[in-house]
């Protein structure tokens, strides 16, 4: 077997997500609630413009998904606490040697290292159920990896972050050469290129210690976006100064060194828990579209919106306000997941 994880500019078969269930990141009040399953709802909508999409939907939200959702957007009954469906959902992947197969790769899922507040058991047997029900075969990882955590150009380069893969509440025991090769394995990376950190909001009790969806993501092979905060009074100011630097440095699997195209931040810079990490490189690629991460911010939404058109040309670029999503740790990229488009299935 020869397994690789195709670019996400490559055609989907479809997108799968994850409707919210009651619970810690769903929120506490009916307001905050009512919030949640509006803006999933409305990414499930835009991404449905461009390709199909699937819904688990946990059975106590079966009848709110159905009428929310309306008949655009397939449901699966299965259990769901946490829907953060990047990261726990399979990582789809292709076989080079048996053209037409579907691979999936069941990463260990734990709430993004265990923390206390994380509801995540339901959540890590979706790789599993989602394999099953789309009938590909299922690579099994003994890693602690979220699809948040990585990012190809589909010609065998990842991008990676010390502090995700490395990190001691997710794999105790794995250092750079067991990560590397497991990647290598499971979704046919040759070259890692890794980042020393993430973004600063990314690091609070509710983060993912440093998601590379929200820092950085590879365009096309040798081309890659990142993050730019340009105001000096925002920690991530010298935090995207740092990690441009660093990747300048580095060369993808074919030893191009990158070009690198920034993507402003938006003009806020806090909200009521400290420094915001709003990102625009937090988007979803799409069969002919992307959909993009709104914050309320006319001019930079615009602006973003023009950077992405420049990067994915040919592709419509829709924005969906991206705010409810962050509020609870994520955005766009972080609730979706691609399912590539094999032929002769």
């Amino acid at each position: 077997m020869a397994w690789h994880m195709p670019a996400e500019i490559a055609p989907h078969e479809r997108t799968w997500m994850a409707f919210p269930a009651e619970g810690v990141t769903l929120g506490e009040s009916a307001s905050e609630r009512e919030e949640g399953y509006t803006t999933w709802t409305a990414v499930a909508h835009a991404v449905a413009e461009f390709e199909p999409v699937t819904m688990l939907v946990d059975p106590s939200e079966i009848d709110r998904a159905r009428r929310m959702l309306g008949g655009g957007v397939e449901i699966v009954e299965a259990p769901v606490d946490e829907f953060w469906m990047r990261d726990s959902g399979p990582t789809f992947v292709v076989d080079d040697e048996r053209p037409g197969v579907l691979g999936a790769v069941d990463w260990i899922f734990n709430g993004w290292g265990a923390p206390a507040w994380a509801q995540w058991r339901k959540a890590a047997e979706h790789a599993r159920i989602i394999a099953g029900a789309v009938g590909a075969e299922l690579v099994s990882s003994t890693l602690v990896n979220e699809g948040g955590g990585i990012h190809v150009d589909g010609e065998g380069t990842v991008l990676l972050t010390e502090t995700v893969q490395l990190d001691p509440r997710r794999n105790p025991y794995a250092d750079r050469q067991r990560v590397e090769a497991e990647m290598a394995r499971t979704i046919g990376a040759t070259k890692a290129v890794w980042l020393p950190r993430g973004l600063t909001r990314d690091y609070d009790e509710f983060g993912t210690n440093g998601h590379v969806d929200i820092v950085a993501t590879l365009t096309s092979p040798g081309r890659l976006l990142l993050h730019a905060q340009h105001d000096p009074d925002h920690p991530d100011h010298e935090v995207t100064r740092a990690l441009r630097a660093h990747l300048s440095e580095q060369t993808d699997a074919a030893g191009r060194r990158f070009e690198i195209t920034d993507l402003p931040a938006p003009a806020t810079l806090r909200d009521d828990e400290g420094f915001v990490d709003w990102s625009y490189v937090n988007h979803l690629v799409t069969n002919d579209g992307v959909v993009a991460c709104g914050f309320g911010d006319e001019k930079a939404d615009a602006a973003a919106r023009g950077i992405l058109s420049d990067a994915y040309p040919g592709r419509r670029v829709v924005t969906v306000d991206a705010r409810p999503l962050f509020d609870r740790g994520g955005g766009i990229h972080c609730i979706t997941q691609q399912q590539p488009r094999v032929s002769g299935r």
